[in-house]
């Protein structure tokens, strides 16, 4: 099992390719590539974890399983704050198990994510429902540093989480979505649009509701 401290902040991606370029131009090296991902987060029926401001995540990252805990945040100029996660076997057992201990899922946020990492720190691309967000992961020193690399100003770092920014655009967009997954908020059929070399392309919203 892992623990440490997670320091990050998020960022708004305009253009994913120009970001692909900058961060192979920084000497970035992509270690996952483009991954489906499912997050679920569970909490007991008072949504004691949520009033805390802590999390319980199970999510499936392609093949592989992994359970979070996260203890509430440490708001500045980045985030900061005490993640324990463990990779398990199978995912579904692991859901009947919390269920069975009394808690429930109680949001769900869907991305395909890609990794890059210089060997310091790590900088992640999502591809979301509600748009393209990156997030760079490290020491705060680091974080800053590779954000101007990258053109990132300090004006540009969000600390939200993935929950606040959907509930911020649902309620910009009067969205009736209940979930970050493009099956809710794209319909059935737009989960994902197949491009002519065979590669998922998803249908974002337009800029206009997107969050800040």
């Amino acid at each position: 099992m892992a623990s440490n401290q997670e320091i990050e902040i998020k960022f708004r991606v305009t253009d994913i390719r120009s970001m692909r370029r900058r961060l192979r131009e920084s000497k970035f090296q992509l270690i996952t590539r483009r991954t489906h991902e499912m997050n679920t987060l569970f909490d007991l029926p008072r949504q004691t974890l949520r009033k805390r401001g802590a999390l319980l995540r199970l999510r499936q990252y392609g093949a592989d399983w992994i359970l979070t805990y996260k203890a509430k945040g440490k708001l500045g100029r980045h985030k900061a704050r005490t993640e324990l996660e463990t990779k398990i076997d199978d995912g579904k057992k692991m859901e009947a198990i919390l269920n069975a201990l009394g808690f429930a899922p109680s949001f769900r946020y869907e991305k395909f994510r890609s990794e890059w990492s210089d060997g310091k720190g790590k900088v992640v691309l999502d591809e979301t429902p509600i748009g393209i967000f990156g997030e760079i992961e490290g020491k705060s020193r680091w974080i800053d540093q590779t954000a101007r690399q990258l053109g990132i100003s300090n004006s540009d770092y969000i600390t939200q989480s993935y929950a606040e920014l959907f509930f911020n655009w649902k309620k910009r967009s009067r969205s009736p979505a209940k979930e970050m997954s493009f099956k809710a908020i794209h319909g059935a059929e737009g989960r994902a649009l197949q491009d002519s070399r065979g590669r998922m392309s998803l249908r974002l919203p337009a800029s206009p509701t997107a969050p800040n």
